[in-house]
């Protein structure tokens, strides 16, 4: 039975009934007389004798019997105390009805346990008043009855021990059914003492309060054997006085535990929450809902420099000073806004929070408001944290991003961004501006033979010339290894550009010292100007760069400004580049050969591959216009690698087929100092199946000229694949005789310029007939190139060159054409 229904019961044995009455009387005119009389206070019951009267007792339990004393058999003195002797029927109220007046037996009446008695003749209105009376108190007694068992519910199912003690610590009442409290059972405890029963703890409270005569004490008790999961209890010691009299001891118990459990595990979380609080890297402050500190973590201590202990009870605008970081008006505390507007608020950008001492921090994140089960605002919180090495990080970044790393020059991005907006401002105001392009000549030579680190701290050297040359207008910027580029907001007129781009090259020109040595550069300069050539800043770059490459064709150590015919240079240059990475990336590349014969009996023993591309219409692009392009652009190692893939390719095939075919290479210098080189012909030998003494790389002088070392280890590394090594275009460079004898040359080719000139020129003559000398006297093959005439054929045989090639036997020509010629 749960609580309510306890309560209903208990209102509900209030409610009234009628009674049972029992008539017991051997003349039936007395009883008819009863029944009439009393019919209208309840049930009325009848019999005539004794024995029936006790099975009805028994059967009804009637509230009231009227017992009459004289009867036949079995008086009425007997049947009551059969009917008192019973449970079922010892309650129920008896009244004697007799014509005895003796006082003998009315006491007899009552000590065998009447409650009344009625004397014959029956005066009818006395007779109903007393049973009304008695059919009354029996109600009543009912009423106590069901109130001490509702009672008694009631407290069995409250989830508080109740008990009472007597003076002597007795127990004498209690609630500890089922053993829920303690282990002995409520029935066995009433009448044990409590210091049997109760727990030492509170057994010693209990025992104070009753020596002691202290009314009332409250105390918290923990179970060391917890029963039912009831380990901490709170004990209520209430004495009982009457009279200032202490009549008892009331003790309660109630079940604490969860609320125990319950507060250990918020202290737990509320210090697990405050070590993390204190340990994280954010500073953290909470607040009441009107913005007044209470709790700062040791971060927020250190960003504001404020103690948490003078923190609290003050407003967060007087702990924290925000303030703009670049205008230092003073920000809005996040906090109040959360508060103010319930909702969670970001904190402003750019924001930055000094501290009690004066140091700037530069902070960012957000701030909540706490709300409480019902959804109200009790409170809020900010967190936050230094981004100060964050922003200076992203300045930083952002100044490597836009200027270069050796010189800390504005790069080309930062370039291209000030470019466009001079223009923007430029068109607006209808003026010039122009931009110089600056190229230091022979740069690469210079690097490779100093080395970068002698190189770097030339183009530092040229970086602070060139600086001192511009004005704060200006914008100086190095664009690549050694190019630079001054941008001139506002041209006035171009004499001023002329003075500008003049100085440069005269300053450039004055030597540098380097480790106690001086060396001289000269730069190439290219300038161009919008509008007067160019309306966008790309056009403005390509244009300067088209200048600039038109002053090193003029010889370098000069300046250009960019003209017409130059635009159609750098867009027949632009086609040509083009066409170029179209064909390599289109595998369109193609391979002439260019025969070479025994002079004497000219017959062909070998060719020399030539690279050719064509154009959208079909037509040869001249090698003059993109080798060098190439050379210049990086793409001459892609291109190298197709044409010797290709000749080696055409080689295995014409081997063969019977044809002992050596297939002569050009390598470029690019090709020539890249470290994978000596790998990357190896692998094509090895995958086209070429024997190695069919190949022959053709190398020019320059290209050995590098690094001593290097350029041997690469020629050994070469030779040792079985190919041979010939000098093209021998004695047009350096021609020294010493890597002649250190580095493994097998073939020499004189350069066609001298072959074509020496039967006019007496000094080609020579040239001609000192190699020849030359390469005899050191066991080498010569090979003469450009042979177009027979007197030049006739010379050459005479100076005892053996092998040649040129348009007096055959052009280059196709593959295909050249196999028919085999054939």
């Amino acid at each position: 039975m749960n609580f309510y229904g306890v309560i209903v019961l208990l209102f509900s044995s209030h409610e009234k009934s009628l009674g049972k009455i029992l008539v017991v009387d051997d003349e039936p005119s007395s009883l008819l007389i009863m029944t009439e009389a009393l019919s209208d206070l309840g049930t009325v019951i009848c019999c005539d004798n004794g024995i029936d009267a006790i099975e009805k007792a028994f059967e009804l339990q009637p509230d009231v019997i009227l017992l009459d004393i004289e009867m036949p058999n079995l008086n009425g003195f007997e049947v009551c105390k059969r009917l008192k002797n019973n449970p079922k029927t010892a309650y129920c109220t008896v009244i004697f009805v007799s014509s005895y007046n003796d006082k003998i037996f009315e006491c007899q009446s009552y000590e065998i346990g009447g409650i009344d008695l009625i004397h014959k003749p029956v005066d009818i209105k006395i007779c109903r008043l007393r049973v009304i009376n008695h059919l009354k108190l029996k109600q009543q007694e009912a009423q106590i009855r069901a109130a001490k068992y509702d009672i008694s519910t009631l407290v069995s199912q409250v989830p508080v021990y109740i008990s009472y003690w007597s003076l002597q610590e007795e127990n004498l009442f209690n609630n500890n059914g089922q053993s829920r409290w303690f282990a002995m059972d409520g029935e066995k405890m009433l009448g044990q003492q409590a210091k049997d029963i109760l727990p030492s703890d509170l057994y010693k409270a209990f025992h104070r309060c009753l020596e002691q005569r202290i009314n009332e004490e409250v105390v918290n008790i923990q179970f060391e054997k917890p029963r039912n999961n009831i380990e901490y209890v709170r004990a209520h010691i209430h004495l009982r006085l009457k009279a200032n009299q202490v009549m008892g001891v009331i003790l309660t118990l109630t079940d604490i535990t969860s609320i125990k459990r319950t507060k250990a595990l918020l202290a737990n979380e509320s210090e697990r929450l405050k070590v993390m609080l204190n340990s994280i890297g954010d500073a953290v402050i909470a607040t009441d809902k009107n913005a007044i500190i209470h709790f700062m973590n040791p971060i927020a201590e250190r960003l504001t420099g404020w103690v948490a202990q003078d923190a609290k009870g003050r407003h967060i605008d007087e702990v924290m000073n925000l303030c703009d970081a670049t205008t230092t008006q003073k920000s809005v505390n996040p906090i109040t806004v959360a508060l103010r507007e319930q909702r969670v608020v970001a904190m402003a950008l750019n924001t930055q929070l000094t501290d009690l001492d004066g140091r700037v921090y530069r902070v960012e994140d957000s701030a909540a408001p706490i709300r409480d089960e019902a959804g109200r605002i009790i409170g809020g919180i900010i967190v936050f944290h230094d981004v100060s090495e964050s922003v200076a990080m992203a300045v930083k970044m952002s100044h490597l991003a836009n200027h270069d790393l050796l010189t800390d020059l504005p790069n080309r991005i930062l370039l291209h961004d000030r470019v466009l907006h001079a223009c923007k401002v430029a068109s607006g105001k209808q003026k010039q501006i122009a931009l110089i392009l600056i190229d230091i000549d022979h740069f690469k030579y210079l690097n490779d033979t100093l080395g970068h680190h002698q190189g770097d701290l030339i183009i530092k050297y040229v970086a602070k010339r060139l600086e001192s040359l511009i004005d704060l207008s200006m914008t100086l910027a190095r664009i690549g290894g050694d190019e630079f580029v001054i941008l001139i907001p506002e041209v006035k007129a171009t004499t001023a550009v002329d003075a500008i781009a003049s100085e440069i090259i005269d300053t450039m020109s004055q030597p540098f010292r380097l480790d106690n040595q001086a060396y001289t550069l000269s730069v190439s300069v290219g300038v161009s100007i919008n509008p007067t050539d160019s309306n966008t800043a790309e056009e403005m770059m390509t244009h300067a760069d088209a200048a600039m490459y038109r002053a090193k064709e003029q010889g370098r150590n000069r300046f250009c400004y960019y003209s017409d015919d130059l635009e159609y240079q750098f867009k027949q240059r632009q086609r040509v580049e083009k066409l170029l990475r179209t064909a390599i990336e289109q595998d369109k590349v193609e391979v002439f050969y260019q025969p070479k014969l025994a002079l004497s009996t000219q017959q062909i023993v070998g060719v020399e591959a030539l690279v050719r591309i064509r154009d959208q219409e079909n037509h040869l692009v001249s090698p003059i216009e993109f080798i060098p392009l190439a050379e210049e652009t990086g793409l001459i190692l892609t291109l190298g690698e197709s044409v010797l893939k290709q000749s080696c390719v055409a080689a295995k095939e014409w081997f063969d087929r019977g044809h002992n075919i050596k297939v002569a290479v050009n390598i470029a210098a690019k090709q020539f100092t890249d470290k994978n080189f000596c790998r990357i012909v190896s692998e094509i030998l090895k995958s086209t199946g070429l024997p190695s003494e069919l190949l022959e790389l053709e190398v020019t002088e320059s290209s050995l000229m590098h690094d001593f070392e290097e350029t041997k280890k690469m020629l050994n590394d070469l030779a040792s694949l079985g190919l041979t090594i010939a000098i093209d275009d021998f004695g047009t460079g350096y021609s020294s005789l010493s890597y002649l004898k250190m580095f493994p040359v097998d073939v020499l080719k004189i350069d066609q310029s001298f072959v074509k000139d020496m039967c006019n020129d007496t000094q080609s003559m020579d040239i001609v007939r000192t190699i020849s000398s030359l390469a005899h006297s050191l066991n080498l093959q010569i090979v003469a190139e450009g042979i177009e005439q027979k007197q030049h054929l006739t010379s050459l045989l005479e100076l005892g060159c053996k092998l040649g090639q040129g348009y007096l036997f055959y052009k280059p020509m196709p593959k295909a054409d050249f196999e028919e010629l085999l054939n």
